[in-house]
């Protein structure tokens, strides 16, 4: 079966609304270094100085690795649902706008928890930032699965990969809530991000609709998965 590029009552393309937030994942996950780039190393004389002032970075260092990381597991959540949907509507179009609005913010937030994280808001924002951005991905899937933008995919394994992205909004969730006391060091929680995954999807994900056509190259690979 040939998956088809656009559905007959598409409003925007699918595969353009696709290849847009790739752009903004990718300029935000960019502009993340930044945050570094602005602290100041003091006066070095010796490599003894450079030493402990490279020392002093390491929480700024942490939050940009973090963040960074972070949003990798959004983007390849990303492109595995836009493996599955084939049109978008302007009620897709306008979840996906305010979860971009939400990823472009992590830069900021980022650098806040960096510059305040002594303060309950440098420490907590940048969680919220990305709980909240999580959570849109997750209702966009929701959105597909409900709108029929999903044709390659029966009910049930949707909904089954629907579960298995609640993982990431749990753990997100939890991390939250336990901002205030640790800061940004909360979303190290994403390490079980795989197997809460598994566990909530129940068995293994379907196959995408390109590489597990019958005599395709990757068949038998159970490619196409969401979430992990």
């Amino acid at each position: 079966m040939i998956r088809r590029t656009r559905h007959p009552e598409a409003t925007v393309s699918a595969r353009r609304a696709e290849a847009y937030t790739d752009g903004v994942f990718a300029i935000a996950a960019t502009l993340l270094v930044l945050g570094l780039t602005s602290q100041s190393l003091g006066t070095v004389n010796s490599d003894a100085d450079l030493a402990a002032a490279i020392g002093a970075l390491l929480h700024p260092v942490f939050s940009f690795v973090i963040s960074f990381l972070i949003l990798c597991i959004m983007w390849m959540t990303h492109v595995r649902q836009f493996e599955w949907i084939v049109r978008i509507d302007q009620a897709g179009l306008w979840i996906n706008n305010i979860r971009l609005l939400l990823v472009v913010l992590v830069p900021f937030t980022s650098s806040l928890d960096t510059d305040y994280s002594e303060f309950l808001l440098g420490r907590v924002l940048l969680p919220v930032n990305f709980f909240l951005a999580i959570l849109l991905g997750w209702v966009q899937w929701a959105w597909a699965v409900r709108s029929g933008a999903i044709p390659d995919l029966s009910r049930e394994d949707a909904r089954r990969l629907g579960r298995a992205g609640l993982s990431a909004v749990l753990i997100s969730g939890v991390a939250v809530l336990l901002s205030p006391l640790v800061g940004s060091v909360a979303f190290a929680l994403f390490i079980f991000d795989g197997l809460l995954t598994r566990l909530l999807r129940g068995g293994d994900a379907p196959a995408d609709p390109v590489r597990g056509a019958p005599g395709s190259p990757g068949a038998s690979e159970g490619a196409g998965r969401l979430g992990e």
